[in-house]
């Protein structure tokens, strides 16, 4: 049975540790079955600490002891310590300043199928310690505000384990009796023990170099099974591509003569930033022209920089608790995004990024697990590894550089380095840092920090033709979430621009200030008023410009209005939104003719901005692929206060094809202007021109014409890069075409020994809108491929259909409720990780109707109701059964 009553960690409960480690020698003599670990351990009692005399009290989960020493001469006995389910507690430690410890035990890597700790992957032995996995490794500290220097020595077969790797540089290596080696490695920085790596196993390595910006020269060297390392040039020019940037925007120089990234196939994460020693989900490493697209070059290269980035933002400088993930992860996944525009199109980016936040991490705002970019309270931390501490804390940070600017933001940011290199900091510290440097106040800005919910921002104007004025009054509120029903004002940044009736720039003058092309309102109130002046005419508003900041805006617009905008608008990002605005106004007002019962029909409006969007010539064709592109049924749902699933599904479809039959002579003619052989080439241009081509694919092939088909079966059959080829395999899958099922087993067997192209295969099939799309899923957990212990194979079909199937997860009968009820429970006693995870697409249940709403509050009752329920399901589950509680 669970815990009855799973303790819950308080922020406002944080004191500092009473011990720290000045360091530790590890030493592992390795056994996929039974790996020895013994920690050397010099611990000294913290001089910021109140306590005097108290126990030790050292983390540990699913460990066998065997032994405990003090001070090297003293080794205790049972009667001397006590072990719990997760700690060892020393009673009588010495009473000087510092002493030393070693603890010798052992574990099972193979029966760690959470994939915390030390682990089997594939063959290789690995480690994943962020946040509490080095618990499962030996009895430590296991809080990130403990930094301790590590050495560690590597023992094992020379046949099973040939590549022995850890953090830092390596120092000292030699051969054993008995076919055995060791490897010994030494991290001069001290780190806490979340951010320790170890990989053993038989690994290829593709190696490089990088010439930092002092001259130094740097080590790069890339670790993948040998069959896979033809897949990792990507990879290491996309490290170097992040070096650089890092030292041409930040200053950041690399600090240890080596750094290491090593690819395994079983991991819960994207990525981990271990000091010196990356392990990489293989997703986000492996890449060439016939197994990965477009998109998997371009979020490798952003993965491999945010891992690269925490270097300074995470490792270098990490967060005191864990309540301050966000003070890493906002950060720096800001800075991977701007990389990632930097290294792209900024506008393409900028579009993604926004695109994601809205259509999940609003959702996650505005449902039961609602928290503050630093949450005040958590039960199990893997719990909130969220989009709202990563995507909406990375929108907080964002919202400092536009409210300092580059300079300034800068400046924060050089200053924030310098004051708290070495050290375990809070959001404050950070915030403190760019408040200094600037001179600026930022106490109201904080409030980012600590509120949970999207702000909705409304927007009315009132033009004065005598005057040539325009008065703008901007409001704000926060719907209440779970333990904040009210909400104080925040500092929101509004980016303007104001445009005149011929789509000219008009002056965006505020009264008493100069005149400029555009402006940022800071809005701190709940309602405040800004007067423009020298209007000779009624400007068109163009309000939150690059989506400066993560609200919802409320604004009265006319259709004609946002055609206009989609024209006209100069801020990339407003052009693409108007164009998104205006297709979810016309697909809602078919939502509701769909649940009337009312012919549909499309309003004329949207072909006419379609067809300008198309004569247009735009010389970012990604771009121009973006404002072709209907919003998402996901986004849809989120909007809605009640979710119908089926209308939106019909509605928008009858949009995609209304749009495919009136405009088909343009499409085919992009189809064949842009459909050609450009495999292996990576640049803006081949990448615009694949996007356009299969985008108009997609919507030719709604049209279910022969020669469409043919041209979806031509494509499949002749392409030499993937993004060509799953781009026809998804038109083929998602319309009824006749050879689907051939091109399905086809492309299984030219791709079966490639994991992550199966992957793919299996997320075309688990997000298939065609009728027998649940069958297909059900028969596929039976497909010898489907490995429920690979997160990567969980994500990829039930995760997908859970996530990206709406119309069939949400079937009114509840089967994909109950499918995904079953796998929870499956994975709850062999992954907890992935099995909380997967019980996201159960908590929005109060946005459906009743039928539903029974249905999705079933299973999460069923998931509570378990036996050996563990406390990361538990969590999400409970939690999700009270949208509003305190």
């Amino acid at each position: 049975m669970r815990d009855a009553d799973p303790k819950t960690i308080y922020l406002k409960d944080y004191s500092v540790p009473e011990y720290l480690i000045d360091n530790v020698a590890l030493g592992f003599n390795l056994d996929e079955e039974n790996t020895t670990v013994t920690a050397r351990m010099t611990l000294i009692r913290n001089p910021a600490s109140l306590a005097v005399g108290t126990a030790l009290v050292l983390l540990g989960e699913n460990l066998r002891l065997h032994r405990v020493v003090l001070n090297d001469a003293n080794e205790l006995g049972e009667q001397d310590y006590q072990q719990t389910d997760d700690a060892l507690i020393i009673h009588n430690v010495p009473q000087q300043h510092s002493f030393v410890l070693t603890i010798e035990n052992s574990i099972n890597p193979k029966a760690n199928t959470a994939l915390e700790g030390l682990y089997l992957s594939n063959g290789m032995l690995c480690t994943q310690c962020e946040a509490e996995g080095f618990r499962k490794i030996t009895y430590f500290l296991d809080r990130p505000d403990v930094m301790t220097r590590f050495t560690t020595t590597l023992e094992g077969d020379k046949d099973r384990y040939p590549v022995l790797l850890s953090n830092g540089n390596k120092i000292a290596y030699g051969e054993l009796p008995d076919n055995r080696h060791w490897v010994t490695w030494e991290d001069p920085f001290r780190k806490p023990c979340y951010l320790f790596a170890l990989v053993a196993g038989q690994l290829a390595c593709l190696e490089d170099r990088f010439t930092t910006c002092s001259g130094r020269s740097v080590s790069l060297h890339i670790f993948a099974e040998p069959y896979d390392l033809d897949k990792c040039g990507h990879a290491m020019q996309s490290l170097k591509n992040a070096m650089l940037w890092d030292e041409q925007v930040y200053g950041r120089e690399y600090d240890l003569d080596l750094y290491m990234i090593v690819a395994v196939s079983h991991f819960n994460m994207g990525a981990m930033e271990n000091k010196g020693l990356n392990v990489f989900n293989t997703k986000f490493v492996l890449a060439r022209p016939d197994t990965a697209t477009d998109f998997d070059y371009e979020h490798i290269e952003g993965v491999i920089g945010h891992e690269y980035f925490h270097n300074w933002t995470g490792n270098r400088v990490t967060c005191r608790d864990w309540f301050q993930l966000s003070l890493k992860e906002g950060f720096t996944v800001f800075r991977d995004q701007e990389f990632t525009g930097d290294k792209t199109s900024k506008a393409v980016k900028r579009i993604e990024d926004v695109n994601m936040l809205r259509t999940r991490q609003f959702s996650e705002d505005a449902g039961p697990m609602a928290h503050p970019i630093r949450p005040d309270a958590y039960i199990e931390i893997n719990n909130f590894y969220t989009l709202t501490v990563y995507e909406k804390g990375a929108e907080v940070v964002r919202m400092l550089h536009t409210l300092l600017g580059a300079d300034g933001f800068r400046k924060g940011s050089d200053l924030y380095f310098e004051r708290h290199d070495g050290q375990a900091v809070t959001c404050d510290d950070f915030v403190n840092a760019m408040e200094a440097a600037n001179s600026v106040d930022l106490s109201q800005f904080r409030r980012w920090y600590e509120q949970a919910g999207t702000p909705v921002v409304t927007v009315q104007q009132t033009y004065d033709a005598n005057a040539h004025t325009l008065t703008l009054t901007l409001s704000q509120n926060c719907p209440p979430t779970p333990g904040q029903h009210h909400k104080a004002p925040l500092l929101i940044p509004v980016a303007m621009g104001l445009m005149n009736a011929d789509g000219s720039v008009a002056p965006c003058q505020l009264q008493g200030q100069q005149a400029d092309q555009a402006c940022i309102l800071q809005l701190t109130q709940a309602q405040q008023t800004f007067t423009f002046v020298g209007l000779t005419q009624q400007p068109v508003l163009s309000v939150l410009r690059g989506f400066s900041a993560p609200v919802k805006v409320l604004m009265e617009r006319s259709l004609d209005e946002l055609a206009f905008l989609l024209s006209h608008d100069s801020d990339t990002f407003n052009r693409w939104e108007a164009g998104q605005q205006l297709a979810s106004r016309i697909i809602f007002g078919l939502v509701g003719d769909v649940q009337n019962g009312l012919a549909l029909q499309l309003n004329p409006i949207m072909l006419d901005a379609f067809e300008k969007v198309l004569q247009y010539p735009w010389p970012d064709l990604s771009y121009f692929s973006l404002l072709l592109s209907l919003p998402s049924e996901n986004y849809l749902a989120e909007q809605m206060t009640i979710v119908d699933v089926e209308a939106i599904h019909t509605a928008r479809e009858f949009v995609v094809r209304s749009l495919a039959e009136h405009f088909q002579a343009v499409l085919r003619g992009l189809y064949q202007r842009y459909h050609l052989d450009e495999s292996g080439q990576f640049d803006s241009g081949a990448i615009g021109r694949r996007r356009i081509k299969n985008i108009c694919l997609g919507y030719l092939s709604r049209l279910n014409a022969v020669d469409i088909q043919q041209w979806a079966l031509q494509q499949f059959n002749s392409a030499k890069n993937m993004t060509d080829q799953i781009a026809a395999l998804s038109d083929i899958v998602n319309n009824p075409h006749a050879d689907k099922q051939i091109c399905l087993a086809r492309f299984y067997q030219q791709w079966q020994a490639e994991a992550l192209v199966i992957d793919k295969w299996f997320t075309l099939q688990a997000t298939s809108k065609m009728p027998d799309a649940f069958q297909t899923v059900l028969a596929l957990m039976n497909h010898p491929a489907f490995d429920l212990s690979n997160p990567n194979r969980v994500r990829s079909l039930i995760g997908a259909f859970s996530q990206a199937n709406a119309v069939h997860f949400h079937a009114a009968n509840g089967q994909g409720y109950a499918f995904l009820g079953d796998q929870i429970i499956a994975l709850n006693t062999l992954n907890p990780q992935v099995a909380s995870r997967m019980v996201g697409a159960l908590t929005s249940w109060a946005k459906y109707d009743v039928n539903r709403q029974a249905l999705m509050k079933a299973q999460l009752e069923r998931i509570i109701n378990t036996a050996n329920i563990s406390k990361d399901v538990y969590e999400v589950a409970s939690k999700s059964l009270s949208p509003l509680s305190a």
